[in-house]
């Protein structure tokens, strides 16, 4: 790396301990109001830098990066998905492309398992009623939710997030089903049940919890057929990415009573959700905080660094993606 700092473009705000670090290691131009950038802002913003600090919120479409400056060599993500990188027009460019796997599975299965619980004991019910002023009485069959203990928990998706959260699911002694691309090794599976297809999956889920990446054959991959599959009361949780859900065969199925709860961290279309979603009391709505803990956005935002760092220098990223 020359004497003088690589400039970065920094997209959004980051927490204050990773942009004190970004400020000792490059020339960085930083979001200091934290309002997402338009892409003509983010166009003239990006002129002269030598990468961009991306986050999921930003969409680097096929014209966007046609249109990065020839200085731009990488763009480096906070986060684990990077479907909102045109990866193909990136390949195009030479432009690397990381993200920032591993250090959020713990944050992100803390969440999932909030999801469950919340949805299985009508949590966001009972906020609601407390808060209004409204709860005025109680009785032996008084906001009756589900029972976690003992249930069984279909994983899709084993990866890092997958596997913790069936560890802490484990916690609940619940019997933990899954299907992955590739079946876990013995040491990792810890006596969870392999089924090899969705379909196989689906029939043995009282809880189902999706940790599957955004790509075409995950889209919509949880449909109204699949829904079908589950057992009747079922409860489905999703803290990976709002697109593997079928949201509007979802919303059919709690309302017919299909579906006795959902606990979602993401959606299509976030922030501005479908809003049929706040009409439904038996959805537990979370804003996309599933690596929201000060550890863990402080370890993605060191790990960016780590690999822009890498990159100035000619070596390998250690989180390569392109």
């Amino acid at each position: 790396m020359s004497d003088q700092k690589p400039t970065i473009l920094v997209t959004r705000k980051l927490p204050e301990a990773v942009e004190q670090r970004i400020l000792e290691h490059f020339n960085a131009k930083l979001n200091a109001d934290d309002h997402p950038y338009t892409t003509d802002e983010m166009l003239d913003l990006v002129q002269g830098a030598d990468a961009i600090y991306a986050c999921h919120t930003d969409k680097l479409s096929a014209d966007v990066i046609r249109r990065l400056p020839a200085s731009v060599r990488a763009i480096a993500n906070i986060s684990v998905g990077v479907d909102h990188v045109d990866l193909d027009a990136a390949k195009s460019r030479s432009i690397v492309v990381t993200n920032t796997p591993g250090v959020l599975a713990d944050a992100t299965a803390e969440l999932t398992m909030l999801l469950i619980l919340a949805a299985a004991r009508r949590a966001g019910e009972g906020e609601r009623l407390v808060r209004s002023g409204n709860w005025n009485m109680w009785s032996p069959s008084f906001m009756l939710g589900t029972q976690v203990t003992g249930k069984r928990l279909g994983v899709i998706g084993m990866g890092g997030v997958g596997q913790v959260v069936a560890t802490r699911a484990r916690g609940f002694d619940m019997q933990i089903h899954y299907y992955n691309r590739t079946r876990l090794s013995p040491d990792l599976e810890h006596g969870a049940e392999y089924h090899d297809s969705y379909e196989n999956l689906l029939p043995h889920c009282d809880f189902l919890s999706l940790h599957c990446p955004a790509t075409p054959e995950t889209h919509h991959l949880l449909n109204a057929e699949r829904i079908a599959l589950l057992p009747d009361g079922a409860i489905v949780v999703n803290a990976a990415r709002g697109s593997v859900i079928d949201e509007s065969a979802l919303m059919v199925a709690l309302k017919s009573g299909k579906l006795a709860a959902a606990g979602l961290d993401v959606f299509d279309n976030e922030p501005k959700i479908d809003p049929a979603f706040r009409e439904l009391d038996n959805v537990f709505l979370m804003p996309h905080v599933g690596s929201a803990t000060r550890e863990t956005r402080n370890a993605m935002g060191f790990m960016v660094i780590d690999n822009l760092n890498a990159i100035f220098a000619d070596q390998e990223p250690p989180n390569r993606v392109l």
